[in-house]
């Protein structure tokens, strides 16, 4: 399976972050995963790529050619695909991926899994998405997509497939449990 792996291009100001990326995507790889994300080398993006690297795994960058200079492009990836554009990244980075999560990260993590979750509500992929929700990182937006939901703007059966796990082995079990919610119209 390929993982598309958000995460941000910082490391946070907690230990937590960087410990929790690290063990993610080592977990990933000693199970026989790959892992699909932004092509960088900084940040919690670049924690994941380098230990599911030294672990042995197979990661897949995907990078804008602006960003190739200010994000420092990782040189030692098993593939990188330098792309024109942010869109052209996400959809390459969705097209790849058989699961999504979200790391801690910032606004660009945040954007990326939104669009990945509403393009699931909207019937254009059936994929597994979680957030890794690292010392309750998450649990706003969490609270948002509940009020989503009691608010109608979320269906029922839409509520929790965004959902939010403790480690690899949280996610590796939604997976094997995944089933997409139905299409909205059709």
């Amino acid at each position: 399976m390929r993982v598309t792996v958000y995460a941000g291009s910082a490391l946070g100001n907690q230990a937590i972050y960087q410990e929790a990326a690290a063990a993610f995507a080592k977990q990933l790889v000693a199970e026989g995963h790959e892992i699909v994300y932004g092509g960088g080398a900084a940040g919690l993006m670049g924690v994941v790529a380098d230990s599911a690297l030294a672990a042995g795994g197979r990661v897949t960058g995907v990078i804008p050619k602006h960003l190739v200079d200010a994000e420092v492009a990782h040189q030692g990836l098993t593939e990188l695909h330098i792309v024109d554009t942010m869109h052209q990244r996400k959809q390459i980075m969705a097209d790849l991926a058989d699961a999504f999560v979200a790391l801690p990260g910032g606004v660009g993590t945040v954007e990326e899994i939104l669009e990945a979750w509403a393009w699931l509500i909207l019937g254009r992929h059936g994929k597994p998405m979680a957030m890794l929700n690292v010392d309750g990182y998450w649990d706003r937006l969490l609270r948002m997509i509940c009020r989503m939901s009691a608010s109608g703007f979320l269906r029922e059966q839409e509520l929790g497939t965004l959902a939010s796990v403790g480690d690899a082995n949280e996610f590796l079990e939604l997976v094997s449990q995944w089933e997409p919610p139905p299409p909205r119209w059709g």
